[in-house]
């Protein structure tokens, strides 16, 4: 599998990532060691989890497959830290909790270090040098090598990135950031992606397949076995499942029928190619999902095509989005 630089830094990872999320709640140990099998054994080298997937059983589960399975120096590991199970609170970027979180993380997955470290989400209670601040110790302190957000806002993450390189050589450039982005759901262009280009941080989508919605698995039905029909996923999927979205899903399915390819590999391929993407992240239930998704690296959309998918999933821009002569 291709590698590509992560953002403005030395670190190369796998063109496209395995996701974690369903791990140790939906997908057993078994199904996990076969998707991390499969990825490896195709040259996937990213892995993303979080300390709140399943609970922490996520990164349990994958540090037990570490080594038994997969040699740790093979992979490139990010996981999350912030979010908590608090419904009043949600999230705690506070330096004290981060911290211990990633110590916490750090023993679930048997090892001394992890490669991506990412803030989970903004904190508007707690100053952002503090939290900013764990990034920077967690990496002085070899516990991480690079670091990165999730869930930052356009203005968040201008903010956070700018802070880091204020002080080179005393913090720590944010390498990542990591929000969803699809065919479906391309907010992330409005500020986001124009930030991430300029500080030279590389982005992470999640869903690139618009949360399984753009594979046309829901197109005339809910399968019984999909996410969609699922007690605890169902209102994750709902909100791809409206008028809009079916426009976007039979344009999709057009095209791959044109290139004789699946629908998932041409949503996978548009968002794997988009300017300032450096890995998709996949998260599949099982190793034949995982192979499908793979099978996306021979391929590169032509030109009309893309531009085609562009128009007709085309987010709308407007004053002070982007640069108001283009408007």
């Amino acid at each position: 599998m291709e590698q590509r630089h992560l953002g403005r830094t030395g670190l190369r990872v796998s063109r496209i990532g395995l996701g974690t999320l369903t791990w140790g709640r939906d997908t057993d140990e078994h199904d996990a060691a076969d998707l991390l099998k499969t990825f490896w054994e195709a040259g996937g080298t990213l892995v993303d989890t979080a300390d709140v997937y399943g609970d922490g059983e996520a990164e349990y589960l994958l540090g037990r497959l570490i080594e038994g399975l997969v040699p740790r120096r093979d992979l490139v590991i990010s996981t999350k830290a912030g979010s908590v199970p608090d419904p009043d609170v949600r999230v705690d970027g506070s330096r004290g909790h981060l911290l211990s979180a990633l110590d916490d993380s750090l023993a679930r997955l048997g090892t001394d270090y992890v490669d991506v470290w990412h803030i989970h989400s903004w904190d508007p209670c707690t100053p952002l040098e503090e939290t900013l601040q764990a990034l920077d110790v967690a990496v002085s302190s070899g516990r991480a090598r690079y670091a990165g957000v999730s869930n930052f806002c356009g203005w968040q993450l201008a903010k956070a990135g700018t802070w880091q390189l204020a002080a080179p050589g005393t913090r720590t450039r944010l390498a990542a950031t990591q929000l969803e982005y699809s065919l479906l759901q391309r907010g992330v262009e409005r500020e986001v992606l124009p930030a991430a280009l300029d500080l030279g941080i590389g982005l992470l989508p999640s869903s690139p397949l618009g949360r399984g919605v753009l594979t046309g698995k829901y197109r005339k039905s809910t399968p019984a076995d999909s996410r969609g029909a699922s007690e605890h996923l169902a209102p994750f999927v709902a909100p791809y499942l409206d008028d809009t979205a079916s426009h976007i899903v039979e344009a999709v399915t057009t095209a791959a029928d044109g290139l004789a390819v699946t629908p998932l590999q041409v949503a996978l391929a548009w968002v794997r190619d988009r300017p300032g993407v450096t890995a998709p992240i996949v998260g599949a239930r099982n190793s034949q999902q995982l192979t499908a998704a793979l099978s996306v690296e021979a391929l590169s959309l032509p030109d009309e095509i893309c531009r085609a998918l562009d128009d007709v999933s085309a987010p709308v821009h407007r004053y002070p989005d982007h640069d108001w002569s283009t408007l």
